[in-house]
């Protein structure tokens, strides 16, 4: 008996492509929050409750409810596409753990700067930060309840950014707006690799 060719052709799985993003600002902004919001797995997190002897080198005004802080990172995972995913690292905000940024933005693609209209001076070394090192990044304005709620540009201006910057307004707590900033971030990322290996026009 003979056997044609069965005309199933097996779908090789996809193999998603993988890419780091970072999750920065200042103390408080809300980017623990972001991470836990948007990511499919359960966050890693390195929160330690604020202590007595911490008080005096972390700004707490504003953010007086505060009872925990992230001393390493936050990590969690998205899945965009079925064949893009993205990684996501939070960085510590107080100044005494900025030495970690160094190693977590190795191999980044992009970052999230969270803002707090509040607060807007506290993501100013986020910004110098990842516009020294060429990091293509993305603001995000955490609409914090009862914080005033002023026009992208307004903020843009504010924070003296390069028009090229996004700034968009989100709530860190919910899934839909984070992941909308996160396709902001990588869509930015990519359109300023593509623009830096197009040929310069003479």
């Amino acid at each position: 008996m003979a056997f044609g060719r069965s005309s199933r052709v097996k779908q090789r799985p996809v193999e998603p492509v993988t890419l780091k993003i970072l999750v920065a600002g200042g103390f408080g902004v809300g980017k623990t929050t972001a991470v836990g919001a948007v990511s499919e797995i359960r966050p890693l997190r390195t929160e330690e409750r604020l202590s007595e002897a911490g008080r005096p080198v972390d700004d707490l005004e504003g953010v007086e409810s505060k009872t925990t802080t992230t001393v390493a990172m936050d990590f969690g995972r998205i899945t965009l596409r079925e064949d893009l995913v993205l990684y996501l690292f939070g960085t510590p905000g107080q100044d005494r753990f900025w030495f970690l940024w160094d190693e977590l933005a190795q191999g980044a693609l992009g970052a999230v700067v969270l803002a707090d209209t509040r607060r807007l001076e506290d993501c100013f070394a986020a910004v110098d930060y990842f516009e020294r090192r060429r990091i293509p990044f993305t603001v995000a304005v955490n609409c914090f309840d009862g914080a005033g709620e002023f026009p992208a540009e307004t903020v843009q201006a504010a924070l003296d950014l390069d028009p090229g910057v996004p700034v968009l307004l989100c709530d860190a707590r919910d899934r839909s707006s984070v992941r909308d900033v996160l396709v902001a971030v990588v869509e930015n990322a990519l359109e300023r690799a593509a623009r830096g290996r197009r040929p310069v026009a003479t």
